[in-house]
């Protein structure tokens, strides 16, 4: 009986020991939490859509609470979520900018071929669960207009090439094509823009296996990098990206590109 008391004792005891390490741990290694980013988040609807220019709704929040992003940029939480946060950060400006969708992707019936006959749910996300689709292209538009049908102002249509493409008029950058997008091709971009350029591809293959996908894909040859002179222009995992904030415009990155993958887009 003795043995049991001590063995229930000791057990106890190192619970209470383990208890008391935790809890000076949990102090000792606690992260600091911003009080203004965890209030500028709660004001955001959670989208995580990107069209801010940001990862998602937490780095935003951390930028705006840092002083290093507008108020105005979050295109789902639109007017009244900008006004909410420059009241929070007591500051002005915080006018919203509009956002429209953009389809990261060109090639089209015209430059990428079927792989094989589809019989099935004619959406998108069905025929992504075969094979990752039945386009010669695995990171390219799918062409059933799975956003289009969730657009609610009709501002989405899938063109006579296969591709989705989007009237700036009518969108009004909700985000709702972004998430249900099973390829992630979709962005929100900022319509104050002047005129810029984009690269329209979303293929992340190497060159030769990007070319025989679709005769228009980046193929991460670096040229556009080389091109310009203010290092706006970087290619990650086989693909070109453009920094707006660096690229003055110029259409060298254009000029060079063998591809022509990149083009000059005015809003």
């Amino acid at each position: 009986m003795n043995s049991i008391v001590l063995a229930i004792l000791i057990v106890s005891a190192i619970g209470v020991i383990a208890g008391i390490g935790l809890s000076l741990a949990s102090v000792a290694l606690e992260v600091p939490v911003d009080e203004k980013q965890v209030a500028v988040r709660e004001l955001l609807p959670g989208a995580n859509c990107g069209g801010c220019g940001y990862s998602g709704c937490d780095a935003y929040a951390e930028a705006v609470a840092k002083g290093e992003a507008e108020p105005g940029l979050c295109a789902p939480g639109g007017a009244e979520t900008a006004e909410k946060i420059s009241a929070l950060m007591g500051v002005s400006g915080g006018a919203f900018v509009p956002h429209a969708a953009y389809v990261r992707c060109f090639g089209g019936c015209a430059h990428t071929k079927k792989v094989f006959s589809y019989r099935g749910t004619e959406t998108c996300a069905g025929v992504n669960t075969l094979f990752s689709g039945d386009n010669s292209c695995n990171y390219g538009c799918l062409g059933r207009g799975d956003c289009a049908a969730v657009c609610p102002t009709g501002a989405i249509s899938v063109n006579s090439n296969g591709v989705a493409e989007v009237d700036d008029i009518l969108c009004t950058g909700c985000g709702k094509c972004v998430k249900i997008c099973p390829k992630g091709i979709i962005d929100l971009r900022p319509l104050n823009r002047p005129e810029h350029l984009e690269v329209t591809c979303s293929n992340k293959d190497k060159g030769p296996l990007a070319k025989k996908a679709c005769s228009v894909a980046c193929i991460g040859c670096g040229l556009c990098v080389k091109a310009c002179e203010f290092d706006a222009v970087h290619v990650t995992d086989h693909l070109a990206a453009i920094d707006p904030g660096k690229c003055t415009r110029c259409g060298k990155c254009a000029e060079k590109c063998p591809e022509k993958c990149i083009l000059v887009f005015d809003h």
